[in-house]
């Protein structure tokens, strides 16, 4: 029997978990397919995705650099998609080329489900505007905060993003030196810790009821994480929201749902074990 055929597409992509990931969604739910990493030249994305097409692929995960491109690429978008102007997750349906955005989903997921925070009514700080910052921010304002600050080094490029989604709740923009007052949640979308890195945010913004969220995830906290601890904050990774915005993709191919439990808890004691052996 020909097995259906999904990937994760990026440059770099050896790195990926998504493989693991949905080879444990397809044996607990007993759905016959195989999934695999795509490494797409950087200007050989549409050619990647077309010859995917061609062998019989049913749907992809989009990582970087490409997300832009395949929103480019979509010939129908999803309202969320639309508003993240980035696609993580194709898939083929009724001769069209669906464009969807799952970030944001499994960030609110990993969030209320998982960790037990309530977002509504919250005061939400968002540090970032970027395409990490965008994809979430639907989602966040859906769940009705109180109000959702977005900070960033450039302050035109926070305007800018709170600007684009003013109509969807209340929103504000920041530099982070300008910061004041402590927030129920902080979210850290910037890529400052893959490079071990803080991004300048004050310390006065954490407080004892203050939950930190870092989207980046490995084998021991953040830099950002250990600041927010350091400050009275409770913390968590970003590895939940990977599971879960991989779940979402998974139901919009399969139609079904998986329990992401057992997955989170057995790559979480892979990236412990790999960052001790390190």
């Amino acid at each position: 029997m020909e097995l259906d055929r999904y990937a994760v597409v990026g440059n770099p992509i050896a790195h990926s978990r998504s493989p693991e990931i949905h080879a444990q969604f397809a044996q607990q739910t007993k759905q016959l397919l195989r999934y695999e990493r795509l490494l797409a030249p950087f200007d050989g994305f549409a050619e990647t995705i077309a010859e995917f097409s061609r062998q019989g692929g049913k749907g992809l995960n989009v990582t970087v650099p490409f997300k832009l491109e395949a929103y480019t690429l979509a010939t129908s978008l999803t309202a969320r998609a639309e508003t993240a102007g980035a696609v993580n997750t194709l898939f083929w349906r009724d001769d069209q080329l669906w464009g969807d955005n799952t970030d944001g989903a499994g960030l609110v997921t990993d969030l209320n489900h998982n960790a037990g925070v309530t977002i509504a009514d919250r005061r939400i700080l968002l540090l970032g505007a970027g395409g990490a910052a965008r994809g979430v921010m639907l989602p966040l304002l859906q769940m009705r905060p109180a109000q959702l600050t977005v900070a960033n080094r450039t302050s035109s490029k926070a305007i800018d993003l709170a600007q684009l989604f003013s109509s969807h709740g209340k929103v504000a923009a920041s530099e982070y030196e300008q910061l004041q007052g402590r927030f129920d949640i902080v979210i850290n979308a910037t890529s400052a810790s893959l490079g071990h890195d803080l991004p300048p945010v004050p310390e006065t913004v954490f407080s004892e009821g203050t939950f930190a969220y870092d989207m980046m995830y490995g084998g021991k906290q953040t830099v950002f994480m250990e600041f927010a601890a350091k400050h009275g904050a409770a913390i968590r990774d970003g590895l939940g929201m990977l599971i879960e915005q991989a779940a979402e993709s998974f139901f919009l191919w399969r139609g079904i749902r998986p329990d992401t439990g057992p997955v989170h808890a057995a790559l979480r004691r892979q990236l412990i074990q790999s960052a001790e052996q390190a």
